[in-house]
């Protein structure tokens, strides 16, 4: 599963999405109103329309009803690429006010691989906290930092760094390519 919230990073979960297409393992995924309305700012297509030509199979935000509220429904997991820190209080603290949340609520109760990729600087006492608290709940805590070590120049090789960490995170992949590893060759001097 893959859930989309307010916060900025859309193209994280957009490159997330296709990357598991490629891998032949379509995601289930639910997004909030506001990462709809993020997704539009920032990829410029609207987040239904763009869904619409993946095939992937969607589910209403406020369908708490939907298939992947149970844990019955098998997944691999589920990752929240961006998340709010709206989001993450709530997952943090049992919350299950709409599909995204109880979908997390579910994934955690059933012990499958989670990853949340949180985007809020600077972070506050409260954020990390509750970050805190997913991570010793057994969730995965990615945040989009850059890989300085292997020297990118573009903003695609930083997205696909972090995308290719919340794949290992989940499972799909065993390891980052090697282009995105640590090599001390690299390092001058």
């Amino acid at each position: 599963m893959v859930a989309i919230t307010g916060a900025s990073g859309a193209l994280l979960a957009q490159r997330l999405i296709e990357a598991l297409q490629r891998r032949e393992r379509p995601p289930v995924v639910v997004y909030s109103p506001a990462g709809a309305t993020v997704w539009q700012a920032e990829v410029g297509t609207p987040l239904k329309t763009w869904l619409s030509h993946t095939g992937c199979r969607t589910f209403s935000y406020n369908d708490i009803a939907a298939p992947i509220a149970s844990g019955t429904f098998p997944t691999g997991g589920m990752a929240i690429v961006p998340c709010s820190m709206n989001t993450v209080a709530a997952v943090a603290h049992g919350l299950s006010s709409n599909l995204v949340e109880r979908a997390a609520d579910v994934t955690l109760k059933e012990a499958r691989p989670f990853v949340v990729v949180p985007r809020e600087v600077p972070l506050s006492t409260l954020h990390l906290e509750n970050l805190h608290k997913l991570a010793q709940l057994g969730v995965r805590v990615i945040p989009p930092f850059p890989h300085f070590y292997a020297k990118p120049v573009t903003v695609d090789e930083v997205i696909d760094h972090i995308v290719g960490r919340v794949l290992v995170a989940l499972g799909v992949d065993a390891a980052l390519p090697v282009e995105q590893q640590y090599r001390p060759e690299q390092r001058e001097g």
